[in-house]
């Protein structure tokens, strides 16, 4: 479904319009990193709220996500976050982690959500109907809200493992493939939360790891 909005709040409008109250905006983090887990948000605002300066996650600096962080948690009717730890996303692929991630994230609101509107693509086995729209976190309010708490909470929890294995410079990228982290990984090996069926993890076990960067956090 391909829709068309004129401004961020343009479609949760439009639902309202149509007598929908509860809409969660469900968005992931870190889907495309080498280590750590997939962190999902699902975000449910109330009607008019205003949170000055939100924008996609990946659009805002760290402390401009700081700051949107707390607001959207004061200001939102509920929120849930899930996660798949690298451990699961090397069991399932990152798709189905990334799902599984979502669907824990949407089991913790209540009141249960009546639309759920989705950064990407649909979502299989949704408890509502859904919308998914590609770049949704550019196009969407709840969307870009859900951004925000997951890529916080990710890096949080990429802070976490920072110091519990030094040394790799989680801290810094996050996970993400750049050369630093490449750099390390060839130092030091892989350690227990990194994405062992990734294809750089893979090329290491064969002695051929690419020095080429990636993106970043």
């Amino acid at each position: 479904m391909v829709v068309h909005v004129t401004s961020l709040w343009g479609l949760e409008r439009e639902l309202r319009a149509q007598g929908l109250v509860h809409i969660a905006g469900v968005d992931e983090a870190g889907r495309g990193t080498l280590a750590g887990p997939v962190v999902a948000a699902a975000v449910m605002l109330p009607a008019g709220c205003r949170l000055p300066g939100l924008a996609d996650s990946k659009r805002l600096t760290a402390r401009q996500r700081e700051r949107l962080f707390e607001m959207i948690q004061r200001k939102a009717l509920c929120l849930g976050i899930g996660a798949a730890e690298a451990e699961a996303v090397d069991q399932l692929n990152v798709l189905r982690a990334t799902h599984l991630a979502m669907h824990q994230a949407i089991s913790q609101l209540a009141p249960p959500p009546e639309m759920l509107l989705i950064d990407g693509r649909r979502l299989p086995g949704a408890p509502v109907t859904q919308r998914a729209l590609v770049g949704g976190d550019r196009l969407c309010g709840s969307i870009a809200a859900a951004s925000i708490i997951a890529k916080v909470t990710r890096d949080r929890v990429m802070m976490e493992i920072d110091a519990r294995y030094p040394g790799y410079g989680f801290a810094q990228h996050k996970g993400y493939g750049t050369r630093e982290h490449l750099c390390r990984l060839r130092e030091l090996g892989p350690c227990p939360v990194h994405r062992v069926t990734f294809a750089p993890l893979r090329a290491l076990r064969q002695a051929s790891l690419p020095l080429a960067g990636g993106d970043g956090p």
